[in-house]
């Protein structure tokens, strides 16, 4: 069989349940075309539809996205057809067919991000994406690289390592939680900066809190002072609008399978077009690739399944539109933060202004450890988050919903916090 046919046979249309959950988004979203995103967010009826596109476990509530969100239906089915596809014969079907095929998922994500396609390499996630350029950069000894006390702690890992090694000199700046203006964010990391700085390292949303970094303000600051920028971009990519331009730094890791709800393990790094050629691949690449964005991806054989099925994540969200999905986190995160803040004891760790918060929420409970909060959600309520420390700082939960939660989960959730904050934790 010719192998357009044969791939049009077996892998190039979404099973009927596919096809039937991306179709009742479709409609979902064309019929609110004339509404506002804020208006959208409240309407039940729109997200009963998209939840029904994806396969979770309905007996158990899952506010913890900000760690590995599951991926609807469509893109489950389109991984699962590209996986049967490889296994039929991997050496010719992945070579000749597949593996060509990426390349419209490199020039879609670069669209939706908003950069040209030759500065877009697909990874495994954000850690490897960073890493590269971690790793790669030129740095000498002495020279500085600044970030915060709340960026991820593989990436602090990351410059340790490169410190004990080569002898550079990685300083972290502390921020209050939650800050009272995002301009004290741009204020403590420029009063950090000397003459030796190197290299600014900021997340655009915590993995703690779910805090918004002022990122552009940060990287033109940067740039003016000839400093390089890296932007931990895991939490920020699919979770609201924004483009490249409007960060303006010179490079941008992300993972897909959170906000995008892509297959687990994919992810994409951006490089700057004139940044490329000096930066070393984390895995060697011929001399030949210097310039070409692919030097990155030089991992050697991948389960090409997880990428191919990126496009229908896209489209996915796409689907839904960015700005309707902003407006429903925002909303998801407002509505229990409000509810929980005049309980006995507990603490909102964010601010609400749209430009420091979108759907990750973080909170506390005075005298209840962020371990025992989490365990007992689990065992009393069925409710998953995820506990986060910050060493001398502070401990919390992190709650992050989706767009399949629903609000009775988010009534769980603040009975839960409720029952927690007045009658304790102990069993």
């Amino acid at each position: 069989m010719h192998r357009r046919a044969f791939l049009a046979a077996t892998g190039g249309t979404l099973t009927a349940l596919g096809r039937e959950s991306f179709a009742r988004v479709s409609r979902a979203s064309r019929a609110q075309a004339t509404r506002s995103a804020e208006d959208v967010a409240l309407d039940e009826d729109f997200w009963f539809s998209v939840r029904q596109a994806f396969s979770i476990d309905r007996n158990h509530i899952n506010l913890n996205s900000g760690s590995v969100s599951p991926a609807p239906i469509p893109v489950q089915t389109a991984m699962k057809q590209y996986w049967d596809i490889t296994n039929m014969s991997p050496s010719l079907y992945v070579d000749e067919m597949l593996g060509p095929r990426v390349e419209l998922v490199r020039r879609r994500l670069a669209a939706s991000f908003g950069c040209d396609a030759e500065e877009l390499a697909i990874t495994r996630n954000t850690s490897e994406s960073m890493e590269i350029v971690q790793f790669g950069l030129d740095l000498a000894r002495g020279d500085e690289v600044l970030t915060t006390t709340q960026d991820y702690p593989r990436m602090l890992t990351t410059w340790r390592q490169r410190a004990a090694r080569e002898g550079i000199v990685l300083k972290t700046v502390p921020y209050p939680t939650p800050p009272e203006d995002p301009s004290v964010l741009v204020e403590r990391v420029e009063s950090a900066i000397t003459p030796r700085t190197r290299v600014i390292l900021i997340c655009h949303v915590t993995y703690t809190t779910g805090q918004i970094f002022p990122v552009g303000e940060i990287c033109r600051m940067a740039r003016a002072r000839g400093i390089e920028t890296v932007v931990d971009g895991a939490h920020g990519y699919a979770h609201f609008p924004f483009t490249r331009d409007e960060l303006d730094c010179d490079y941008y890791g992300t993972s897909l399978h959170k906000w995008l709800l892509a297959p687990v393990g994919t992810g994409f790094l951006y490089v700057r077009k004139n940044k490329i050629a000096d930066l070393w691949p984390l895995m060697s690449a011929p001399e030949s690739k210097r310039d070409d964005i692919r030097k990155f991806e030089e991992i050697g054989t991948y389960p090409i399944a997880a990428r191919g099925a990126i496009t229908e994540a896209l489209t996915f969200h796409e689907g839904i539109g960015v700005e309707r999905k902003a407006a429903r986190l925002r909303y998801l995160r407002n509505l229990w933060a409000e509810r929980v803040r005049g309980l006995p004891g507990v603490r909102v760790l964010n601010a609400d202004a749209p430009e420091q918060t979108c759907g990750i929420g973080a909170m506390t409970i005075d005298g209840v450890g962020a371990d025992e909060l989490t365990s007992f959600l689990e065992a009393k309520y069925q409710i998953h988050v995820r506990p986060r420390f910050v060493d001398g700082e502070f401990s919390c939960i992190r709650v992050t919903p989706n767009v399949f939660t629903t609000i009775g989960e988010i009534d769980t959730f603040v009975t839960g916090i409720e029952d927690a904050a007045r009658n304790g934790v102990r069993a």
